[in-house]
């Protein structure tokens, strides 16, 4: 009877210990499928973010590319009639060291040093702004510097654009708004949320003794696109984010991007911004706290302008409002920005918060002359108070990505009753 008896007791401690075994062993394996989740995950976000960097880089390489294709054209066909209205007098020499600086940025592009694809680019801004062309539709700096944004700090002009060779958002500087020179990468990393190779539209504004850079950008891993802020204590950065996600994105709206600030004579700030995509596209604006890193308590979004006119063909984005003689008035882009059809039209505003209302039935600024596309708008004066635009647009014969968006600066009149684009400064 007590050998059964321990027969039995010994028969359920190795059932119980077997199932306790298979327990554990079902948890293992459990947490080694979680693992093994995760490491996809990762692979997957490791994945996505290399054909990010390296969609990105190709892009940049076409795009100088498309510089090195046209001046080509141009030095194949320099015995024809036309490259002497194309050249506008420049000399071969010139053509030449345009030419080969685009080619050692190019190459050095390739080597994955930017620094000096940088420097090699601006040590041709000179020459390669005799051979564009564009000089008198206001041509400042003649190399891909999309959606600019400039300011005024002390006695320096600093402009900022979408990441191209440059870096995230590339910043070059300017003491009379004509000669511009490469400074580097205002914002030389990203939060941890932030997808790489994805950071465009930067506007930048002085706040309180220090510089706050509000940027669009996606979320790793994911094809949000939404609005994050950085901070400097000087126009030249290096700008930090520090942020643990964006501060905007309205992804019920389809994402929130191309960020602008407007501050009151007050010195209150605004937020002003465009949502979703074409056929659904507005711009709203929101109070700021006076750190200019979140929103005041207790605001929400308000609809300043829906694209209701026809040569916007359902999209309005890239706002930038100014304030004079106590009107406001709205400045943006409409259509197609991969077009010759872009433009950049003005609205009239009773306020930071709007109601805004078209100042006419057609852009302020579109394609003619020596540009085509004009876009990316932004609005600002001189120590003297006149205004100016700063802006991209595509050389006619290159519209459309990857083909350069080089920057221009013109005079700027808000005295009438709607704005109105004047010449080239300089």
């Amino acid at each position: 009877m007590a050998l059964c008896l321990g027969l039995l007791t010994a028969a359920i401690w190795t059932d119980v210990d077997a199932r306790t075994r298979a327990r554990n062993e079902a948890s293992a394996l459990q947490g080694a499928r979680t693992q093994l989740a995760a490491l996809h995950d990762q692979v997957a976000t490791t994945t996505s973010e290399k054909a990010q960097a390296t969609t990105a880089r190709d892009a940049l390489v076409a795009s100088i590319s498309s510089t090195l294709h046209q001046l080509a054209g141009a030095n194949a066909s320099i015995a024809s009639a036309n490259v002497h209205a194309y050249l506008q007098g420049a000399s071969i020499t010139t053509l030449q060291t345009c030419l080969g600086g685009v080619q050692n940025a190019l190459a050095q592009i390739r080597a994955n040093n930017n620094a000096k694809a940088q420097q090699d680019i601006a040590d041709v801004s000179g020459p390669c702004m005799q051979l564009a062309g564009g000089a008198n539709a206001g041509l400042v700096y003649p190399f891909d510097f999309p959606d600019p944004d400039v300011i005024l700090a002390g006695h320096t002009y600093y402009a900022y654009a979408t990441n191209s060779v440059a870096g995230n958002i590339q910043m070059i500087a300017s003491s009379d708004l004509v000669h511009w020179v490469a400074v580097g990468n205002a914002l030389p990393s990203l939060p941890s949320w932030a997808a790489p190779n994805l950071t465009w539209a930067p506007a930048v504004a002085a706040l309180n003794g220090h510089f706050e850079l509000y940027y669009a950008v996606d979320v790793a891993g994911t094809s949000d696109e939404c609005i994050s802020v950085a901070t400097s204590s000087a126009p030249g950065g290096p700008f930090i984010d520090k942020s643990t996600g964006p501060l905007e994105c309205q992804k019920n709206l389809g994402g929130s991007i191309d960020p602008s600030v407007f501050v009151a004579s007050t010195g209150t700030p605004y937020l002003v911004w465009k949502s979703g995509g074409p056929g659904s596209s507005a711009i709203w604006s929101q109070q700021l706290d006076a750190s200019g890193t979140t929103f005041s308590a207790g605001t929400t979004p308000t609809l300043l302008l829906t694209p209701d006119q026809r040569w916007e063909s359902g999209t309005v984005e890239a706002p930038d409002m100014v304030s004079t003689g106590g009107r406001f008035f709205l400045f943006f882009s409409g259509n197609d920005w991969n077009s010759a059809n872009y433009g950049v039209g003005a609205a009239s505003c009773s306020g930071p918060l709007g109601p805004c209302t078209d100042t006419a039935s057609s852009p302020i600024l579109g394609s003619g002359g020596a540009i085509d596309g004009p876009g990316g708008e932004s609005v600002f004066t001189d120590p003297s108070g006149n205004f100016y635009i700063a802006f991209h647009a595509w050389v006619p014969g290159a519209v459309g990505f990857p083909n350069s968006r080089d920057l221009y600066i013109r005079h700027l009149s808000v005295a009438g009753p709607a704005p109105s684009v004047g010449g080239p400064v300089g």
